[in-house]
């Protein structure tokens, strides 16, 4: 772990994700920044020692002394800071990010940067149902999964470098995947469970479901509790790929459907046997 030992290291966008990378790092002693139009996110890091220092605005002294730099923004305004600040990057700078969706950014990025600095992209498979930096926790990392997202511009060294930070983090598996691969697995793991959670939360009227429910719908709509400018931006930035989870979803539920009408008592069970066995694999 030596290149970031060395490292001074900045983040951009402090909410729960970006604090929770400064949290971490800052915890095993390495020198963190960090930019925020949030003056109050900013004023909580530095009074709870989350960050050596804060700005509310891109700052050109700080952001050239940086060898790192972590972006935790949505994707839209990851392409304008690029385009607004990139300038003030330290050349041989390595950058990176947690965006949720890669073939519509991740590209764009690589088409704007100066041939200098290089843009790794990650995804760090974590989170909360709770936002901003008061939430933030490097908690969240432990026995998460890290995706690296390379494109044929990136280098081995910088391939390596993510896979590293993912490591320091404390991510339990790493994995690599191209754009497109990361995109069309977002769109079922994390998306189509998110549209499913809301679907859940929507379709009924009844405002005393939290009277009669138990444990399995409340841990069906964990994730109901969701931050509608992020992920209808994600969903939208993502949309043939979570189109098509949709349609293989509701293709199943069709095939439930009539298992169910038809009284195919063995047609649910086996069913039911392979949701058990591919669940078991969770379990490991």
């Amino acid at each position: 772990m030596e290149w970031i030992s060395k490292s001074e290291i900045m983040i951009v966008g402090l909410g729960l994700m970006g604090g929770s990378y400064a949290r971490a790092l800052h915890h095993l002693g390495f020198h963190v920044s960090a930019i925020d139009l949030d003056a109050e996110a900013i004023s909580y890091a530095l009074e709870n020692g989350i960050i050596d220092h804060g700005f509310t605005q891109p700052d050109p002294e700080a952001l050239k002394s940086a060898d790192a730099v972590i972006f935790a923004l949505y994707p839209g305004v990851f392409l304008d800071w690029i385009r607004e600040n990139q300038h003030h990057l330290k050349p041989g700078a390595m950058l990176t990010d947690v965006t949720g969706v890669k073939t519509c950014i991740v590209y764009d990025v690589q088409a704007l940067l100066r041939p200098d600095v290089e843009f790794i992209a990650a995804h760090p498979m974590a989170g909360r149902e709770v936002y901003g930096v008061r939430n933030s926790s490097e908690r969240i990392f432990r026995d998460a999964n890290f995706i690296v997202v390379p494109t044929d511009k990136n280098t081995q060294v910088a391939i390596d470098w993510c896979a590293s930070l993912g490591k320091l983090l404390g991510f339990r598996r790493i994995s690599v995947l191209s754009p497109e691969e990361h995109d069309e697995m977002i769109g079922f793991v994390s998306q189509l469970t998110h549209v499913i959670a809301v679907a859940l939360m929507t379709c009924s009227e009844n405002a005393h479901l939290v009277d009669y429910t138990g444990d399995s719908f409340r841990d069906l709509t964990r994730i109901a509790r969701i931050n509608e400018t992020m992920w209808s931006e994600l969903f939208l930035r993502n949309r043939e790929p979570l189109l098509r989870q949709m349609d293989t979803f509701i293709a199943e539920m069709q095939t439930l459907r009539t298992l169910l009408a038809d009284g195919d008592k063995a047609g649910l069970e086996e069913k039911m046997r392979l949701s058990t066995s591919r669940r078991a694999l969770f379990d490991k």
